[in-house]
């Protein structure tokens, strides 16, 4: 347990706190792989909704279905995407007043709320289109809302030494609802009814997040969040309950030095103008590095994700009925690249790793645009190099989340994974559009050449100014990484402190 003797009396409104330091010292127990399950599922939450928006596009197109057109069918993905940017912002912003598990909840509930309800869409009467792209809108906010509230909780409850692997282990399941999403999506569509089978696909996020939802009810708030917003005596009982669990598996806690102790003076709410004074004016090399990061690799991903069933049938005559499940690789090495390479951000270190995935995923895709300008790839060799340079690809993106959550300050956190996120998205949906008319119908293949060495020059430059701007965060504090904004050490009040009240 910690040693609590105090060293010295705070001043008045000042709280002093060893629970980061106790966060950092625990080794890893079944409480940590509990906690990660449990909020981890986001992403596939994510990957499932979007995969199975895609394969159910027909359907919905089918007088079986609803009988939308395909530019109807096509808003309804905007339209989730748009949800995404308003959750993660207006949760964001929540998730820091509020707290991290009030909206982890939350952020769920909205999202089955929505999934739930676009399965039970009637094509009937009137306003039945407004009420699908309702629904759609909803279940956007709420996996939006996921982003920034559990970037938050993950990254303040997982001791430093594994914060790096755990965080792209956990974006990168966003391929395994990928691959759940295929999967269930194939079987329903061919084994069910027409006007059936894309209902029950949509049904399958909610049921799993019915699941989840009750594990995470169990789950304690962030202690790091309760000190810093003044609620020093739930800090203590949270982080008390954790480390009880830990010691529950039979291992010994080593006591925390005095010296490791933080002196926190409570700030009142922060707002979206103190956050754009604090990332512009206080961090901008930082905000520069986290916004290139996010939008480089959003870019590349909507670029290629959105467009890939259609180059394998324009370019490789591949049966629109079987193009889905190309997928199925294509996942797999997204889903591998983070689990695998991992543990080297903690070890080598996040400059170099975040730098080097960049720049080497750029380089592949960069020779692959030369192979396929050729005409010497086929289908699968076109999805094995997908698969490769993907693998490093996805492992540099989930970094970029890591690091927009961890770069800066504790009170602000939330809101800018939701901001980042916000201008990702924004950046990321000029992708589909520009390669889809690169596209064409598949004779010329110099247009989508070049747009694969434009993919391969936007991944670089984020590499290259990662190799610049990054922050070697690997294995330290959060609070040494990014000083909050009302903590004090060792008494001297930290630089930033002044911003309380915007």
């Amino acid at each position: 347990m910690a040693t609590t003797q105090e060293a010295s009396t705070p001043a008045p409104g000042v709280i002093r706190s060893l629970i980061p330091a106790r966060i950092d010292r625990l080794p890893w127990s079944p409480f940590h792989t509990r906690m990660v399950v449990a909020l981890g599922v986001a992403w596939i939450l994510d990957g499932l909704e979007i995969t199975v928006a895609g394969a159910v596009a027909a359907q919905l197109t089918s007088k079986d279905g609803l009988g939308l057109s395909t530019t109807q069918v096509g808003l309804m993905a905007t339209i989730y995407l748009a949800g995404e940017v308003v959750g993660a912002l207006w949760f964001g912003s929540l998730s820091d007043k509020l707290g991290r598990k009030k909206l982890f909840i939350v952020t769920l509930a909205v999202y089955l709320v929505g999934s739930g309800l676009t399965a039970f869409t009637l094509n009937n009467g009137t306003g039945w289109i407004v009420f699908l792209y309702a629904t759609r809108f909803i279940a956007g906010m709420g996996i939006g809302g996921e982003y920034a509230a559990i970037n938050s909780a993950i990254d303040e409850l997982i001791p430093a030494r594994f914060r790096g692997r755990v965080d792209l282990m956990v974006n990168g399941t966003y391929w395994a609802g990928a691959i759940i999403g295929t999967l269930g999506t194939f079987i329903f569509l061919n084994q069910l009814e027409p006007s059936l089978g894309w209902r029950i696909a949509f049904l399958l996020g909610p049921v799993l997040g019915l699941v989840i939802i009750v594990v995470r009810r169990n789950l304690p708030e962030s202690p790091r969040w309760q000190v810093m917003h003044g609620h020093a005596e739930a800090a203590e009982a949270t982080i008390d309950y954790i480390e009880h669990e830990v010691e529950e598996t039979g291992k010994q806690l080593p006591p925390v030095p005095e010296d490791k102790a933080v002196e926190i003076q409570p700030a009142e709410k922060i707002g979206y103008f103190a956050l754009a004074r604090v990332l512009f004016k206080e961090y901008p090399q930082r905000a520069i590095y986290g916004a290139t990061l996010m939008i480089t690799q959003s870019f590349l991903y909507n670029a290629i994700f959105f467009t890939y069933t259609i180059v394998l049938t324009n370019f490789y005559d591949v049966d629109e009925k079987q193009a889905p499940l190309f997928l199925l690789a294509f996942a797999a090495g997204n889903l591998a690249g983070p689990f695998v390479l991992g543990h080297l951000f903690d070890t080598v270190g996040r400059k170099k790793m975040i730098s080097g995935t960049y720049i080497l995923s750029g380089v592949l895709l960069a020779i692959t645009a030369f192979l396929f300008k050729a005409d010497v790839l086929t289908a699968v060799t076109q999805t094995i190099a997908w698969c490769l340079i993907f693998f490093f690809a996805s492992a540099g993106a989930s970094a970029g989340y890591l690091t927009v959550s961890e770069i800066f300050p504790q009170e602000v956190r939330a809101k800018a994974i939701a901001v980042f996120f916000a201008i990702a998205q924004c950046f990321g949906a000029l992708g589909p559009v520009i390669y889809g008319a690169l596209i064409g119908t598949g004779e010329d293949r110099g247009p989508l050449f070049y747009g694969y060495l434009l993919g391969a020059a936007v991944m670089i430059v984020g590499g290259l100014v990662a190799a610049f701007l990054g922050v070697n965060a690997e294995g330290r504090s959060l609070e040494d990484v990014a000083t909050p904004l009302a903590m004090r050490r060792t008494g001297t009040r930290a630089e930033g402190a002044r911003f309380s009240t915007y």
